[in-house]
């Protein structure tokens, strides 16, 4: 239902529950504000938007009310003009600054500030406040943030965010009035893994990216390209700032189906890995540098005697294929175990054959209750976790608006809500960060995990279970109105997936599910098919190729070692493309430095299926091109540009027609011309390195996309949602002005949300599942420990993030401990070989498992039984 409003003589639609200062905002009226924000809600604690409404069309006075506190439906005509509503926001800022230091040209927030903004907007530029300043002490936040609390202005949107929204408890307000402090009881790291946000949420410069900090350039010095998170499977939308040649900081890009207004601390900080000393620099003969020229004559010749590929589910779409088309679909494989390249392929069946629609993570939120089978999503999926955060809030959220309370109004609402929870219910093997919200917890091991599923399926369908459990987890999901099914690969038992499909078929139509892959483009790695690591190294055994081409990817980290040491005997020759140097790459007969995804264009496909084209943010390479020009200089193909690849992936493979449609092709132009990387205040020639050298330099140009790297172009509301570089608008610079770029607070981009489904629930039959692998291995089940930070290679590449990685770790069940005369802090050998990591003991472990930590200790693969025994 919506209302017409006449603001300042100008008539809009709003919808009755909104709030007033939402729908001025979407409406593109600008009203000064602070401590609202379009995910959060409103507050009124900053007095900032202060607006004259008027009851009627006979009122002649009106009253003066704040605008993120009125509702919709109580007025019909709104005044943000008036005199005394201007002179009230005025008085408003010159409070607020009173004790405002003078530092702009020295604050990093400078040029992108909530702050200076609003200041400009009320037209204040003098003050009269003579007196001393109050003052804070800052405190060290630890290696991702910066802490300058004598520039805050107390809107309370760090600890709504952190401690409301996040569930965070170790960041609060101290003190009171003019004393009011936010921080922690005493210095340290902020543990929250969604701690890199303040630096966004904040409107002034209190917090702010401290890796950036070190490594700075101002804001409006900075070209931005709208990219792809790689660091999970879930998609969140990044900007990717650069200057100089070199990335300098991550920003969030908003997705109304995704991400939102937030990603996580490895989204933020974990593509910083391309500045890392990780970087594989130079190109490897055996081991040792060599020229290009050199290694580029021998990768040539030991394809030339025949070869396997070996994809990546961190290598884009177009990358993988151009290594299909290279050695043939018959050559072709995934860079993961056998088990995994099934898991994720069943993964895709399933979602094709659709018991239930994939959950975007706005439809997370939305759910009214979940059932979380093996996943640590806090830790594998961090984004996710937050959106079941929210989504915990919904029967809160209900039973507030039974008693009038709107949903904006987040403080009434946890008030009149009761602090009542939609039902969460986890069946981990370890105790989960989301065990506060959930209804029921339930420790299981993996297979015990699959088997609860299995009999909630049955409970669901009719079947007696013996299991009071899974009869009451049934009773739940039967009842709810949008229940959720949270499932995937991280245990690597398929089983669980299995299981999470059934339930969700059992439920019927009103289902959501989630089944999570394990990486950024493991679902467009396995649509493009090929079995694993192990199938690759049989093919080499029986003579059928000599040569091993591995695609950006370290083998020893994504596929159990035994199976990685018989390719490398088995091959004649292993050449690998990467952008990082690892084992693999050390290794290899030949390696050749690629593109990072910072540096290059393509397209990953994430959780839902949906292809998302990532920009490259600095120009090509020819010394490290993208990986696909690589393999199409060794015959793959003829490709002049990304776009003609694109052409022929979609005509040999019609399924996947939907690539071509996640962003403009190279060839797109607006009415200003092609869409520019830089800001509108980008300082120009003046401040470009080349200054004074040319008279006109030429930008470099992109053949893969439609933006360009010089200073004039197109930029604005206007740009289509894919190719957005910056929320950047005349005399709105902060991240808040993302308000301009929606079709409604908290909804779709305007033109839709970027992507393209690949995957659509219906579209084939489910096949049978394959015959269940027996585990391998004696002793116990291993369980991965995932770390939030440093989940994968790429993030353990990170310097920041790796500051956050915690101490490798061995958990045991204290009676476990005791039959092997393990005590805690013991050492220990897994599978006869030593572990850096001493035994810790967890009561809350299952018994007969073992968790090490993932990564660091464990590659990945099949669920498998390792032995413990002491070191001595």
């Amino acid at each position: 239902m919506t209302k017409k409003l006449d603001i300042d003589g100008r008539i809009i639609e709003a919808k009755d529950g909104d709030d007033l200062l939402s729908a001025c905002l979407t409406h593109g009226i600008d009203v000064p504000y602070f401590c609202w924000h379009g995910a959060l809600g409103s507050v009124g604690a900053c007095r900032q938007c202060a607006v004259k409404v008027y009851s009627g069309p006979d009122d002649t006075e009106g009253r003066i009310v704040m605008s993120c506190m009125t509702p919709v439906a109580d007025v019909e005509r709104v005044s943000v003009a008036d005199p005394e509503a201007v002179a009230f926001r005025a008085q408003v800022i010159e409070w607020l600054m009173v004790n405002h230091p003078h530092d702009c040209p020295v604050c990093e927030e400078a040029g992108s500030c909530h702050l200076q903004d609003m200041t400009i907007a009320t037209g204040h530029h003098d003050r009269r406040y003579k007196f001393t300043k109050r003052t804070h002490r800052n405190q060290d936040l630890g290696p991702l943030l910066t802490h300058e609390m004598n520039r805050c202005i107390a809107c309370y949107r760090c600890t709504r965010f952190y401690r409301d929204y996040a569930g965070g408890r170790d960041l609060d307000a101290f003190g009171a009035h003019d004393n009011v402090y936010f921080g922690r009881a005493e210095d340290g790291a902020l543990e929250s893994p969604f701690a890199g946000n303040l630096a966004e949420v904040c409107p002034t410069g209190v917090f702010n990216d401290k890796g950036w900090s070190r490594d700075y350039a101002r804001k409006w010095d900075m070209r931005a390209a709208p990219s792809v998170c790689p660091h999970c499977a879930l998609g969140c939308n990044i900007l990717v700032d650069q200057r100089g040649g070199r990335v300098r900081r991550v920003q969030n890009r908003y997705h109304g189906a995704l991400n939102g207004y937030f990603i996580c601390d490895r989204g933020r900080y974990g593509p910083l890995h391309v500045v890392s000393e990780r970087r594989l620099g130079e190109p490897l003969l055996n081991g040792e540098p060599a020229s290009l020229h050199n290694a580029c004559a021998a990768a040539h010749a030991a394809v030339a005697e025949g070869a396997v590929g070996i994809g990546s589910p961190r290598a884009s779409l177009e990358a993988n294929y151009a290594l299909q088309r290279l050695v043939g679909p018959e050559r072709f494989f995934a860079g993961v175990s056998d088990a995994e390249a099934r898991l994720v392929r069943r993964i895709v069946e399933i979602i094709r054959a659709g018991p239930a629609k994939v959950a975007s993570l706005a439809e997370i939120e939305r759910a009214d209750a979940v059932l979380v089978l093996g996943e640590d999503l806090t830790n594998t999926s961090p984004r996710l976790a937050l959106a079941l955060r929210q989504a915990a809030r919904g029967a809160e959220r209900d039973l507030a608006a039974q008693k009038g309370v709107p949903q904006w109004l987040d403080p009434a609402v946890r008030t009149a809500g009761e602090g009542r929870r939609s039902p969460i219910v986890l069946v981990t093997p370890l105790s989960d960060a989301l065990d506060d919200i959930a209804t029921l917890a339930l420790r299981r091991d993996p297979e015990a995990v699959a088997t609860f599923g299995a009999a909630i399926a049955d409970a669901l369908g009719g079947k007696a279970s013996g299991d009071v459990e899974a009869q009451r987890v049934a009773e739940i999901l039967s009842v709810a109105q949008r229940p959720l099914i949270i499932a995937g690969g991280s245990l690597g038992a398929a089983e669980i997936v299995e299981a999470a499909a059934a339930i969700a078929a059992a439920l019927g139509a009103k289902a959501k599910i989630v089944l999570l892959p394990p990486e950024a483009n493991s679902l467009g790695l396995a649509l493009l098919g090929g079995d694993g690591v192990e199938s690759a190294a049989a093919l080499l055994e029986r003579g059928a190729a000599k040569t091993a081409i591995v695609l950006e990817a370290d083998l020893f980290d994504r596929a159990p070692r035994a199976s990685v040491e018989r390719l490398f005997v088995a091959a004649k020759a292993v050449v690998a493309l990467d952008a990082m140097a690892s084992e693999t790459t050390a290794r290899a007969s030949v390696a050749l430095p690629v593109a990072a995804f910072t540096e290059c264009t393509g397209t990953y496909v994430n959780y839902e299926g949906r292809a998302q084209r990532f920009i490259a943010a600095l120009p090509p390479s020819e010394t490290a091109p993208s990986s696909w020009r690589r393999l199409d200089a060794f015959g793959a193909g003829d490709w002049h540009g990304l776009d003609a690849l694109i052409g022929d992936l979609i005509v040999e493979r019609p399924d996947l027609v939907g690539v071509a449609d996640a962003a403009p092709d190279a060839d797109f132009m607006m009415a200003d011309g092609q869409v520019t990387r830089a800001p509108r205040p980008y300082s120009g020639r003046t401040a470009d390195d080349r200054a004074g050298q040319f008279a006109d330099a030429a930008p470099p140009i992109d053949p893969d996309s439609p933006l360009t790297f010089g200073i004039k172009g197109a930029r604005g509301t206007k740009v289509p949602p894919s190719l957005i570089t910056s929320y950047k608008t005349s005399g709105h610079h902060s991240a808040n002005n993302v308000t301009r770029f929606v079709e409604e607070i908290g909804g779709p981009l305007r033109g839709g949300d970027p992507g393209a489904m690949l995957l659509k629930a219906g579209e084939a039959s489910l096949p049978e599942a394959e015959a269940p692998v027996p585990i391998e291995g004696d002793g116990l089940l291993l369980i991965p420990l995932p770390d939030a930070f440093t989940g994968f290679d790429l993030s353990r590449a990170s310097a920041l993030l790796t500051a956050r990685r915690p101490g490798p770790r061995v958990l045991l069940h204290p009676d476990d401990a005791a039959m092997q005369r393990l005590a805690d802090g013991a050492a220990v050998l897994i599978d006869g070989e030593p572990c850096a990591a001493p035994v810790s003991l967890d009561a809350s472990l299952p018994r007969g498992c073992v968790a090490i930590s993932a990564g660091v200790l464990v590659p990945r693969g099949p669920l498998r039984r390792v032995k413990v025994e002491p070191a001595s």
